[in-house]
């Protein structure tokens, strides 16, 4: 190896001139506007520190300076240094800077732990390039590499020796925000002098931001010093009155050294921190490494920046709690696109992904419903997704009654003869759905290629997703009115107490989808059915059911047995419950037929069909559950085949599709999503009623915000002190309450202990027999937790909106569920 290398040579690579010395290197080959100069190698440093090698301590940096001082550099490597210094020009003033071989990483920058020296000459350049070398042994580069774990016995040091720049004006350039992550600005620090009071922090310099080639915000410092040449070195002098706050840079200026800046971006594929110096209007880049410690970039996942609308996270927003990945949000896409297109409207968003969570647009419902003259109904609507605060305007759509009609009038016939005639096929769909599912978890299984995973999915796996959605759709549909009118006129004729009990039983003529995680546990702890048919059985359904990234408790023999260890610690089963429901039910029917002699077997049916309806709901969508878990087991499959494991989670469908036939150009997508998605992710749940434009991270960040609305309007429906809501279940009980955050912290409710959390599915059904009584912030009558509590005979209360923000761990309160209040005790 050579003792010196002229700057731009192909052999200065990491180990030879260090992390600067590199850098500086690859500038100069390419092109970029680099002072002259040449390296000094770790070889040079390596002759030099030979001869005391085995004396330098890094826990005692004073005697290791010493040791520095003390040897004279051998005469061979003075010789080469003096040789490239003479060949500059005569006397050059340079500056000598260290580099390290642990330097200007992308992880650690190293920045300022070694020694840099300013306006060098002569006789004075061989003790500067030693006291540099010295430097990597100095109390806080020794610090550094033990902070970050970089053993002292790998490291050696070289040196740059550059030609000065004489510069009226310098500083620092970022070509990305360091404190934003925003990769499409480039930010400029600039203050008049050397560059030395920028870096090291002795000036408030201007800030100037470059963004498609303009300067977007600029910000001029009072720049009170700045650092000058002296002919024996540098000094801070006070900047001339007339230049403190005076901008260093006008504009074309700035957009000048940003497109520099972006060469440089281009140049190492990352975003740069780049020194810069100018003099007499040219620039020249002193040295550049990586960003450290930026802030991942990310996307922007917000259709509330479509336009002015009411969103809620109500019904299918507690059915997908989660912020979802791209994967799951393409394949929610198609199921919303099949299911729920009777309440669509042709050019706009029914649904969308707001900061990676599913809500539903109200103002389309709305505004269809005004259009058609129903608004009388919306209370329905009222049932499905819960209340909205009193004072709350819905923002209708801006479209005319009659464009309204005219989109959706052709499109409502031709769904009438959809659900029509997907009825007439559901109960055998129902009645096959579970195996054929098992048969495409086989075939996804056999398939050994890409290509032919994909040709599995267009031919067999997305057909019979659009069935079951579809089927869903259906029975949905089925029984509107029936459920409405049953269960109001019931409760005019018997109150909400015996209406609600007569009611239950949905359970007892053919398992309720929604009791069927609870009675398939249930079955198993008591060994009627082994692991495996529990898994077959019941497998697919679970707290994060539509989020295809999770597994299901058919794949986590821990979650199985997290639920059968609460099981067992109840003192009164599952069965006990039911059971004294029943009992209620039976009486309350008793008390029917003696008020209105003759009406039982009439109200009876109307039950049975209301009972009928609501299982059909309940098996349809659990039969859709199923099919998600098909559509894990693919994407899993395509990571096995192409080798990119759970990245693919991360890539929309379509994109899936395109890799598994050869195209792998999305995959340069995945670190931008999967920030995107740990940022979300790691936000609190967003409110339930969204109103206008909605910043996750800003609401996130504010101390005053509320989890019930977010209206970007600015008007302000008080929030309530009271926590009051739709009567899920009726009953009343006193208790302590337990806020569960989320299903993984289950364990903490202790039977007879009130479940108070934001909202629940299908996962939390194991938790219901241990509650005395369930509150929640999201629900309606329709939600899951009224149907489970209802038939349990657990008292609930739904779609409060607060009770999260108002009650806490330890309070007592009681819980009326026919009122649908709760009332703070102590």
């Amino acid at each position: 190896m050579k003792l010196v290398l002229p700057l731009d040579d192909a052999a200065a690579d990491l180990d030879t001139v260090g992390g600067k010395g590199a850098s500086l290197a690859r500038l100069v080959r390419a092109g970029l506007p680099v002072p002259g100069g040449f390296h000094v190698t770790t070889e040079a440093y390596r002759t030099f520190v030979a001869a005391f090698r085995g004396e330098i301590d890094a826990g005692d940096p004073e005697r290791t300076a010493e040791l520095f001082a003390r040897h004279e550099m051998p005469g061979a490597v003075a010789e080469e240094i003096l040789r490239a210094y003479r060949a500059l020009g005569e006397e050059v003033a340079v500056a000598v800077r260290s580099s390290a071989t642990a330097e200007d990483l992308p992880e650690m920058s190293f920045a300022g732990q070694q020694d840099t020296y300013l306006n060098v000459r002569g006789d004075g350049l061989l003790d500067a390039v030693r006291r540099c070398w010295a430097s990597l042994w100095n109390a806080r580069a020794i610090a550094y590499r033990e902070r970050n774990g970089v053993p002292h016995d790998g490291v050696a040091l070289a040196v740059v020796v550059q030609e000065l720049v004489d510069a009226d004006a310098a500083g620092v350039m970022f070509t990305a925000d360091p404190v934003t992550g925003a990769r499409d600005q480039t930010v400029v620090n600039a203050a008049w002098g050397l560059g030395e009071a920028v870096v090291g922090g002795q000036v408030t310099p201007d800030t100037v931001v470059v963004s498609g080639g303009a300067v977007i915000r600029s910000q001029t410092g009072d720049k009170t010093v700045m650092t000058v040449r002296t002919p024996t070195g540098t000094e801070e002098r006070p900047v001339p009155e007339e230049l403190r706050r005076a901008p260093v840079l006008d504009e074309a200026q700035a957009v000048e050294l940003a497109a520099i800046g972006a060469r440089v971006r281009e140049l190492y594929g990352v975003p740069m921190d780049v020194e810069w110096a100018r003099h007499d209007g040219a620039f020249a880049v002193l040295q550049a490494r990586p960003i450290t410690g930026l802030k991942a970039q990310v996307e922007e996942w917000n259709d509330s920046l479509k336009g002015h609308y009411l969103w809620t996270g109500g019904n299918l927003g507690e059915a997908i709690p989660d912020v979802m990945t791209p994967m799951t949000w393409s394949f929610v896409r198609l199921f919303i696109n099949e299911a729920m297109s009777a309440a669509a409207l042709p050019g706009f968003d029914l649904v969308g992904n707001i900061g990676g969570r599913f809500y539903m647009n109200l103002s389309v419902v709305h505004s269809i419903a005004v259009a058609m003259g129903m608004r009388g109904r919306l209370s329905a609507v009222d049932q499905v997704f819960g209340k909205l605060p009193p004072g709350l305007d819905v923002p209708m759509l801006p479209v005319s009654r009659w464009e309204i009609i005219k989109r959706t009038l052709p499109m409502a016939i031709g769904i009438q003869r959809r659900v029509r005639r997907n009825l007439k096929d559901m109960h055998a769909f129902l009645a096959t759905a579970r195996r054929r599912c098992e048969e495409l978890h086989a075939a996804i299984a056999a398939t050994g290629s890409g290509p032919a995973l994909a040709a599995l999915y267009e031919r067999e796996i997305e057909p019979h997703m659009v069935t079951s959605s579809r089927m869903l759709e259906a029975a949905g549909r089925q029984g509107g009115a029936t459920l409405v009118w049953t269960r109001d006129k019931l409760r005019k004729l018997m109150g909400p107490v015996d209406a609600e009990a007569m009611l239950t039983g949905v359970n007892a003529d053919g398992e309720l989808a929604s009791m069927g995680l609870l009675m398939g546990l249930s079955r198993l702890a008591r060994g009627e059915i082994t692991r495996d048919e529990f898994a077959r059985a019941y497998g697919h359904r679970g707290p994060h059911e539509f989020e295809v990234s999770i597994p299901r408790p058919g794949e986590d023999p821990g979650w199985i047995d997290a639920q059968l260890a609460g099981l067992r610690d109840l003192t009164a089963g599952t069965e006990a419950l039911l059971a004294r429901q029943e009992k209620a039910r039976e009486a309350a029917w008793v008390r029917f037929a003696e008020r209105y002699p003759g009406k039982e077997a009439t109200m009876r049916d109307r039950v049975r069909r209301w009972n009928a309806v609501v299982r059909d709901r309940e098996s349809a969508r659990s039969e859709n559950i199923r099919v998600f878990w098909v559509l894990r087991a693919y994407v899993q499959r395509a990571g096995e085949l192409t080798g990119h494991g759970d990245d693919l989670f991360h890539l929309h469908h379509d994109e899936l599709l395109d890799l598994l036939r050869g195209d792998p150009s999305a995959l340069e997508r995945v670190p931008v999503r999967r920030a995107t998605y740990e940022q979300y992710a790691a936000l609190p749940p967003y409110p339930t009623l969204i109103v206008g434009r909605f910043d996750p991270v800003r609401w996130a960040a504010d101390p005053g915000r509320r989890a019930d609305l977010y209206d970007a309007r600015g008007t302000t429906v008080p929030l309530s002190d009271t926590v009051t809501g739709f009567p899920g279940a009726p009953g009343v009980v006193e208790g302590t309450v337990r806020v569960i955050a989320g299903p993984e912290d289950g364990d903490r409710l202790q039977e007879g202990e009130i479940l108070v959390t934001t909202l629940t599915n299908v996962g939390w059904t194991p938790m219901f027999p241990r509650a005395a009584a369930v509150v929640t912030d999201m629900g309606a009558p329709l939600s899951h937790a009224s149907i489970v509590a209802r038939e349990l005979g657990i008292p609930a209360v739904v779609g409060t909106g607060n009770a999260t923000m108002r009650l806490h761990d330890g309070d007592r309160i009681r819980v009326d569920g026919e009122r649908g209040t709760v009332e703070l005790l102590r």
